[in-house]
């Protein structure tokens, strides 16, 4: 029982690990509204299935001009990538 608890306990840290962009925290009356961000991104040829804010990030799920899936983390304010993935 310890053992499974255990690796239940590592996968699940692990996982958070990963999933997680440490974007800086930007006061909300500075962050760049959501829809110029999503034009903006649109305009650089990506298609984005889903645009949301994930902690101090702007975060999106789509593909990007070569069609490759995407999921990418933004600074709030400036739109800087802070982490990336491409399949």
């Amino acid at each position: 029982m310890f053992k499974i608890l255990a690796l239940m306990a590592a996968v699940g840290f692990s996982g958070a690990a990963f999933a997680k962009a440490d974007c800086t925290a930007h006061p909300k009356s500075e962050w760049m509204k959501e829809s110029d961000a999503r034009s903006q991104l649109e305009a650089q040829g990506y298609k984005i299935k889903k645009f949301k804010v994930d902690g101090n990030c702007y975060e999106i799920y789509g593909h990007n001009e070569d069609g490759k899936k995407v999921e990418i983390y933004y600074d709030t304010k400036t739109l800087a990538v802070v982490k990336s993935e491409v399949e």
